[in-house]
């Protein structure tokens, strides 16, 4: 089965839901908000005047709330309909961002432009088979100094609705609606693949990449799992025996060679 354009349909369909709904809020954005969150702000710092790839950025909010930032951004969707509307939004707002339609094999294999930093959050690599072959991707699209920054959902959470935290080579394959609040009576096939942390953190540092952080999170930015409930302050937890479960993890890696 070929799993990537499995997947491409399905987010053609989601995109065009995201786009409308009040999870994203295009609007908001549009007058002035940013998309980005704390953790990945912290971790980035200043990112003015810096090269920004941003791998599976959807329909470009993030990607341009990065460039309100002051970065130069480049994102990188295999969805034809996110990638269109990240143009349009870029050139609605003037903000320095191009977008590419590609997946990230063939991104991979093609790209040769190097970046000061590279960026991926939130639900990006259940969807890729081989996470050997996403480090390869990253670690090359890195200039010498450059820096990985990844915010991912915690795979603990994949064992809270049933599915299993280390990797398979079979995906699995489900009929699911989106998570937004405007798409949850129409469903599309998908196939995901578990990825645990060990995975994740191995395939960087194979693919020649330095881990220079680490660390666990008990809240999700997002109300976007069965059973999450909001905490005043924080976003939202889960919670296991009256124990907070992890929700998110954070990376940074760092390419060897002159600091920028």
């Amino acid at each position: 089965m070929d799993y990537v354009s499995l997947n491409r349909a399905a987010w053609e369909e989601r995109a065009k839901a995201h786009f409308d709904s009040e999870f994203y809020d295009v609007n908001r954005f549009l007058q002035g908000t940013s998309s980005l969150n704390p953790i990945e702000c912290e971790l980035l710092g200043d990112v003015s005047g810096k090269s920004l790839l941003h791998l599976q950025c959807h329909f470009g909010l993030d990607s341009l709330s990065f460039a309100r930032l002051g970065a130069k951004v480049t994102g990188v969707d295999f969805s034809t309909e996110a990638i269109t509307r990240a143009n349009t939004l870029a050139q609605q707002t003037g903000l320095d961002a191009s977008f590419i339609c590609q997946d990230i094999a063939q991104f991979g294999l093609e790209n040769t432009t190097q970046f000061d930093i590279a960026f991926a959050s939130y639900g990006t690599i259940c969807w890729l088979q081989d996470l050997s072959q996403w480090a390869a991707t990253i670690a090359r699209a890195l200039k010498p100094g450059g820096q990985f920054c990844f915010v991912e959902f915690h795979p603990s959470i994949d064992l809270h609705l049933g599915y299993p935290y280390f990797p398979q080579t079979q995906p699995d394959i489900s009929e699911e609606s989106t998570y937004t609040e405007n798409h949850q009576d129409s469903k599309q096939t998908i196939a995901t693949w578990p990825h645990s942390i060990a995975e994740v953190m191995q395939s960087l540092m194979q693919a020649g990449l330095t881990i220079t952080h680490f660390d666990e999170h008990p809240y999700s930015p997002y109300n976007c799992f069965e059973g999450l409930e909001a905490v005043s302050g924080q976003g939202f937890q889960l919670l296991s025996k009256g124990h907070q479960v992890p929700l998110l993890f954070s990376i940074l890696a760092n390419k060897a060679g002159a600091t920028f």
